[in-house]
């Protein structure tokens, strides 16, 4: 962030000093207390378990400058205007006073006013039903080798995420890339205000969160937020591949960049001769100033369009084809649990891919369990329930078991659920090779018994389902004797 004086953040945040002389040097933001050093500014915000309030005067004697609070505490501060653009939404219980919604308002104030004074910088925002964080991290990827480039880690993406990521771009910083998730609508639009962006990328349209939307339609509605907030000179990459994507163009007034995988007419940026070795793709990267050849680490076909996107976000900020090839495929798996591959010493292969899922992340990662199989080897289904898909839960846990089934996968296991119903007869499937457990341990007993040499497994669920420790476990252990 630019440094700024006490002072400066009350008159930006609309906030009142508090023991306080004002011309305390402020330099970055936190959350955590324990990392409150020289220059932070540490904030005060209220959780399930804990209220930072209760722990602006430890950050202080730690080194921290001063706190962003929403009531008065025993140290120097800024204490938030209560209300603001939070207030009585997203959070809820943790935040029965309000205190939270003042410092997370302050805290988007102070975010635009550092990002929107920060000159050449360039903020990208992505948003989709899928495949957010991947592309967030492959779009840094290629941006890294142009310039110092800010992303947030993993999916840290929400009212304090955004922000706080904003605020960790400094006077170097040439790119600032934010991934943006929305649980209702005017989300997106607002994290836009707080970080504008000049270029905006949408994945996809898919399920994910329709049990809160009420409808596909509608979660289209809120993921345009992204490309109607964009300025007549920013960029607009859509993928064309995706109906409800492609008819963002008509919401925007930037230029737009279209990416296909499938080679869809009125595309800049495709793919070519793609292919997959051990579930990872190679293809041709075609784009209107050249070619190149991309050979991905990361696992899943569905990457394919992942790259597309950040090769156009790159081309736009002076990338070459070469260039973003080189980086694309130097690029492995930057956030935790999305399509992680461990190859244990005993032969046997986990995919954790047990961050979350939706149906559309669940078709991906099957296939890519048969992909990276090549058809030689076992493939075991273990899968969690999705979430947030209201109405919707029953049919789409049922098409994903008839998808297991389709794809000849040797042994399904659920875990913790009773939405997937057993698949219609299929020429592959193998009713009794289906298995039902009631929790982590059972299942991680059932596998640490069952598991041979070669066998690859997929784990993937909703993260509330726990199945990142089913992952851990699975990746520690070994075969027992047999």
């Amino acid at each position: 962030m630019i440094e700024m004086r006490l002072a400066e953040v009350a008159a930006v945040t609309g906030g009142a000093l508090h023991r306080a002389t004002g011309d305390e040097l402020v330099s970055s933001v936190e959350f955590d207390s324990r990392r409150a050093g020289p220059g932070a500014l540490f904030l005060a915000l209220p959780g399930e378990r804990a209220d930072g309030h209760d722990f602006a005067a430890a950050a202080v004697a730690a080194g921290a400058s001063a706190v962003l609070a929403g009531r008065e505490v025993d140290a120097p501060a800024v204490i938030a205007p209560a209300g603001g653009s939070y207030a009585g939404t997203d959070l809820g219980a943790a935040d029965p006073d309000g205190t939270g919604a003042a410092v997370l308002t302050a805290l988007g104030k102070l975010a635009r006013h550092s990002v929107t004074n920060l000159p050449g910088l360039a903020v990208v925002g992505v948003t989709g039903s899928s495949g957010k964080t991947s592309t967030k991290d492959l779009i840094a990827a290629v941006l890294a080798p142009l310039g110092e480039t800010v992303a947030p880690p993993g999916s840290f993406n929400n009212e304090l995420g955004h922000p706080w990521t904003a605020l960790r771009a400094g006077e170097s910083t040439r790119h600032l890339v934010l991934e943006l998730s929305a649980r209702g609508p005017g989300h997106i639009a607002r994290l836009c205000a707080i970080a504008p962006p000049r270029i905006g990328v949408v994945l996809n349209v898919g399920s994910a969160h329709v049990g809160e939307f009420g409808s596909p339609e509608a979660i289209a509605q809120a993921k345009g937020e992204l490309v109607e907030a964009l300025p007549a000179d920013g960029v607009a990459v859509l993928n064309l591949d995706d109906l409800r994507v492609a008819a963002m163009a008509g919401r925007t007034a930037a230029r737009v960049v279209g990416v296909s995988a499938a080679g869809a007419a009125g595309a800049a940026v495709l793919a070519r001769d793609v292919a997959l070795t051990a579930g990872r793709a190679s293809f041709t990267l075609v784009t209107p100033v050249g070619e190149a050849l991309v050979s991905l680490q990361l696992v899943g076909e569905h990457h394919v369009g992942n790259a597309l996107s950040a090769a156009a976000v790159a081309l736009e900020l002076g990338g070459t084809p070469a260039g973003i090839a080189e980086a694309l495929s130097g690029a492995g798996a930057a956030s935790r649990w999305r399509m992680e591959v461990t190859e244990r010493p005993d032969g046997v292969t986990v995919v954790n891919d047990a961050y979350n899922a939706n149906p559309e992340s669940m078709t991906a990662a099957l296939r890519a369990l048969h992909a990276i199989a090549g058809g030689t080897r076992r493939t075991w289904a273990v899968l969690g329930p999705m979430a947030e898909l209201g109405d919707t839960a029953p049919a789409a846990h049922a098409r994903v078991a008839q998808l297991v089934a389709d794809l000849g996968t040797t042994r399904f296991v659920t875990v913790g659920t009773d939405l997937y119903p057993d698949p219609t007869p299929a020429s592959r499937h193998i009713p009794e090779h289906e298995t039902h457990v009631h929790d982590v341990d059972a299942a991680v007993t059932l596998l640490r018994a069952e598991l041979e040499p070669g066998d690859v497994v997929l784990v993937k669920a909703s993260r509330s389902a726990g199945l990142d420790r089913l992952a851990a476990e699975l990746i520690a252990q070994e075969l027992v004797s047999k």
